[in-house]
């Protein structure tokens, strides 16, 4: 589930928004939130939900307000982001009541957090293909340029 969740992600949001400027290692991170902060109800919750990573974007706007906070700013931006990547790659949206909760009721709604285990065989197959897609897109097989995503979390399109 790791890689479906975090290369997803990565994939999701550099086709989107193709900023050289976001960091891809919290984009990755705020994509597997939903699983983790779920993990210990054993279903899709809270975390699940839409008003989640709102909240989580709410709190890194108001935590970097002011001057010389833009570089965090645009470094943390990458956690609501990739969380709702999560939500995408999850299904949650397909669950009206884990998706908009409070909205329909304030009670949990069963849903697995977890697909059958074929589908999470496919789904990982699909993140170490967008793994693969990434490392030759982003030429991190040069040294140097990997350097840089592991130092910084930015990466660049290689020239063909």
């Amino acid at each position: 589930m790791i890689l479906w969740y975090a290369a997803g992600a990565v994939f999701l949001v550099w086709n989107v928004f193709q900023s050289p400027g976001l960091d891809m290692r919290f984009i990755a991170i705020g994509a597997l939130l939903p699983v983790v902060l779920d993990a210990p109800f054993a279903e899709q919750t809270y975390a699940h939900a839409l008003i989640a990573p709102i909240v989580a974007l709410t709190v890194v706007m108001l935590a970097t307000f002011g001057r010389g906070h833009r570089l965090l700013r645009r470094r943390l931006l990458g956690l609501p982001i990739g969380w709702f990547s999560g939500l995408v790659l999850s299904g949650s949206w397909a669950h009206k009541q884990v998706f908009w909760w409070p909205l329909f009721g304030s009670g949990r709604v069963h849903a697995a957090l977890l697909p059958p285990v074929p589908v999470i065989l496919v789904e990982e197959a699909i993140g170490v293909a967008l793994v693969v897609w990434c490392y030759r897109r982003f030429g991190l097989d040069n040294r140097a340029r990997r350097f840089e995503f592991f130092r910084t979390g930015r990466v660049r399109v290689v020239s063909p």
